[in-house]
């Protein structure tokens, strides 16, 4: 930039006023400060962005960390929950045939409840047949 700006001073200096005053104020001056200013101005939002930039690239590292640790815990907590899941199934197999065996035994015991009550009622029925033929 400084070597444009010196040719140009040079190209300019033959034609122009002599000072530095009336170099600002001619055309070319006014082009060179207009390109110094935008020159300013860019290398200012290159700065910005780049610290944007790095502000980001930190965030997205961080959230990378976060996110692996975060499914190496979610692939650990599913092996778990599997465990669980099968052990409760076993669980409520070894349940179902228990409760079906106790289904299975209770109307075992209705039926000889049953029996029994007939039986007592027959006995209960024959005592006091002989009881009436004693007295």
């Amino acid at each position: 930039m400084k070597m444009v700006r010196s040719v140009l001073l040079g190209a300019a200096l033959p034609w122009a006023p002599v000072g530095a005053a009336a170099l600002r104020e001619s055309p070319v001056g006014k082009v060179l400060q207009l390109i110094s200013d935008l020159q300013t101005k860019v290398i200012k939002e290159g700065e910005d962005a780049q610290k944007v930039y790095a502000e980001f690239s930190e965030w997205c590292e961080d959230r990378s960390r976060s996110l692996t640790f975060e499914i190496k815990t979610g692939k650990g907590q599913v092996e778990e929950l599997k465990a669980a899941i099968a052990q409760d199934v076993s669980t409520i197999g070894a349940l179902g045939a228990k409760v079906e065996k106790l289904a299975g035994d209770l109307s075992v015991d209705d039926a000889d409840l049953k029996a029994a009550t007939g039986i007592r009622a027959k006995e209960s029925t024959d005592f006091a047949a002989e009881e009436k033929e004693l007295v």
